[in-house]
């Protein structure tokens, strides 16, 4: 999958060089001192940064903000992505990743900002994208449905795992296969009062896309949970709840787990808005599972 850019941080260092002329003196002085050394931010504490050029604290914050950039974190991650396309640009193809952005060479004060900043990318593009009306429409079949059959594989079986343990305290039947085929062989028997959930960050792992596919042929109503628009999941679903699209790749890399935020957040949403719409009863079995199954496991 190809990976995006945050839209705030997109061409970050065109845009510092855009405003330079029209910024304050020390916010110029900053600007160029990142221009000049990219790989600092990514490296640096704010109070590092601050210290190296001879400005404040709060003068990098003002900088961050005059980018209209959500903080510091932000600039870390746009500065790395701006390095990475001006070497791709240069032809000096980077030799590679060994998880999400983070190469040879990384400090590991570098690599939690990398990770950091990408984990709030995959969280803030799924909430923007989330369809209010899409999510309602799965309330919707979450509600009419005796029993919530899910579908999975790899590290999308978190999000998998997470639904069955929100729905099953709310008084949802749930019904989770750890066997991929077993997934589908479950799909085969399932009736028009179930539901079947796919969850796929590519939306093309083929034995979920087969379970969809076989329920809607059962007449059971089916919701798919994916970052692209274009899978071939989604044609099998009657509800799609787009992820946002992380920094996820094919082949020797695999999907890394900061691609699963957007899952859970979905599931989350799923959850949360089912429960809402039903308080009463929801609260009602959360304190009947807490008694009975999860009290006596605390200390």
């Amino acid at each position: 999958m190809r990976r995006s850019a945050s839209p705030e941080t997109s061409d970050l260092r065109r845009q510092i060089s855009a405003k330079l002329p029209y910024l304050s003196p020390a916010l110029r002085q900053l600007g160029e001192f990142i221009l000049a050394t990219p790989d600092a931010p990514q490296s640096m504490t704010i109070s590092e940064l601050a210290r190296a050029v001879g400005v404040a604290d709060s003068t990098v914050s003002r900088f961050t903000s005059k980018l209209g950039l959500s903080g510091y974190q932000a600039l870390k991650l746009g500065m790395a992505e701006a390095e990475f396309a001006r070497r791709a640009e240069n032809g000096a193809a980077p030799e590679g990743f060994v998880y999400e952005n983070v190469t040879r060479g990384d400090s590991v004060a570098t690599i939690l900002a990398k990770l950091s900043g990408s984990s709030r990318h995959a969280l803030d593009e799924t909430a923007r994208q989330l369809d209010v009306e899409a999510l309602e429409a799965a309330v919707g079949l979450v509600e009419r449905a005796q029993t919530l059959v899910i579908a999975s594989m790899g590290s999308s079986s978190l999000a998998a795992e997470n639904a069955v343990g929100r729905f099953t305290r709310a008084g949802k039947k749930c019904l989770l296969e750890r066997d991929q085929a077993l997934q589908v062989m479950a799909a085969m028997s399932v009736e028009p009062t179930d539901l079947v959930i796919g969850i796929s960050d590519s939306g093309r792992t083929t034995l979920v896309c087969e379970a969809l596919r076989l329920a809607r042929l059962r007449g059971a109503p089916t919701i798919a949970i994916t970052s692209d628009p274009q899978a071939p999941l989604v044609e099998h679903a009657d509800v799609t709840l787009f992820t946002g699209e992380a920094q996820s790749r094919e082949g020797i890399y695999g999907e890394t787990v900061t691609s699963k935020w957007g899952q859970l957040f979905v599931i989350d949403a799923l959850y949360a808005a089912f429960a809402a719409r039903h308080f009463e009863v929801t609260l009602a079995h959360l304190e009947a599972t807490y008694s009975t199954a999860i009290k006596h496991t605390r200390s």
